[in-house]
């Protein structure tokens, strides 16, 4: 019912930037937040960042300052501009979402993860 398609992730030496990009799709009423985790290898899955319509945008310590989240409220769409990158930024990140369907029902939904690595 819900589609998150990421798009945007590669490989990048440090120092350098990219942006990545999370597009929703589907019964979708209303958004109430979207947001980006990463896992590296044999790590956790932890939150990047999250933009939410109620209690604002929230940051990881290890990316305040270099990573912006913003969001295209009429596309559904949300980006996570990194810079400064640095290895140890290496990992598969993840949009997640919060919605509202036209039925009602609230749905949490992730996307199927993009690579970003890190290196020179």
């Amino acid at each position: 019912q819900v589609q998150l398609v990421e798009s945007g992730g590669g490989l990048v030496q440090p120092g350098g930037s990219l942006r990545l990009s999370c597009v929703a799709s589907g019964s979708i009423s209303s958004i109430n937040e979207m947001g980006w985790y990463r896992q590296a290898p044999g790590k956790e899955r932890d939150l990047v960042a999250r933009s939410s319509t109620i209690s604002g945008t929230k940051y990881a310590d290890s990316v305040k300052g270099r990573f912006t989240i913003f969001r295209d409220l009429g596309k559904k769409t949300v980006y996570l501009q990194m810079n400064s990158l640095k290895p140890e930024d290496t990992a598969v990140y993840y949009c997640n979402t919060n919605v509202v369907l036209y039925t009602s029902q609230y749905r949490e939904v992730w996307g199927q993860g993009i690579a970003v690595t890190v290196s020179s």
